[in-house]
């Protein structure tokens, strides 16, 4: 996303990336960052957790007001509910996509 997120600033549309690995920041040159303590595929919040998800895209965009200029990092105040071994990462059904995809492959098995 980093560097999508150059490609657009240089089309001068302010970008920022909400990330998990921050400190990656100024070596892929993603122009602001919205930090956030998140397991990798959760970045918004837990599965059907649509206020976690509501208010971490709300902090994401409210960077737009902290960061004046590209380089800016802010770490948003979120903490993970649960040790990574207890985290469900699926949701109890599939997205319509996965669901064609499993489909199609049935048929070719």
């Amino acid at each position: 996303m980093g560097l999508v997120g150059r490609v657009i600033e240089e089309a001068s549309i302010p970008s920022v990336t909400l990330n998990m690995i921050w400190a990656y920041q100024n070596l892929v040159g993603m122009p602001r960052v919205a930090a956030i303590e998140h397991p990798f595929g959760r970045p918004y919040g837990d599965v059907d957790d649509a206020a976690t998800q509501r208010a971490v895209l709300e902090a994401g965009l409210a960077v737009f007001d902290q960061a004046k200029a590209p380089g800016h990092i802010e770490h948003l105040p979120f903490v993970w509910h649960q040790e990574p071994r207890d985290t469900r990462w699926h949701p109890s059904e599939p997205s319509p996509i996965i669901a064609l995809m499993k489909a199609r492959q049935a048929k070719r098995s």
